[in-house]
């Protein structure tokens, strides 16, 4: 029974709205992976060093900016609409950490 309601604690948090509690790890695996896994529309692969160096040199600010905005053909908020701007945040240290 405790492992059911573990389970079920679990699935509620990764419902509508999780995102807001959920780590940028978390987010990527969720909504990003689907683009910056695959190189989808020109998106740059996590774990490329050549394609994220110029847009790290850009500086972090920037990068949130064009993923809360969208940029090119990356939608805004990379589709994830529940993301704050902290969730977003997150993401993107996640992938520029995963990047270098």
């Amino acid at each position: 029974m405790r492992k059911l309601a573990i389970g079920l604690a679990a699935a509620a948090a990764l419902g509508a709205g999780a995102a807001h509690a959920a780590s940028g790890e978390e987010i990527y695996k969720q909504v990003c992976f689907a683009c910056h896994a695959t190189g989808a529309a020109g998106a740059p692969k996590v774990g490329d060093k050549a394609a994220w160096a110029p847009r790290i040199a850009q500086g972090m600010d920037t990068l949130v900016q064009r993923a809360m905005n969208g940029f090119n053909a990356m939608p805004p908020k990379g589709t994830c609409g529940q993301c704050s701007e902290a969730d977003i945040r997150a993401v993107v240290e996640y992938m520029v950490s995963q990047s270098k």
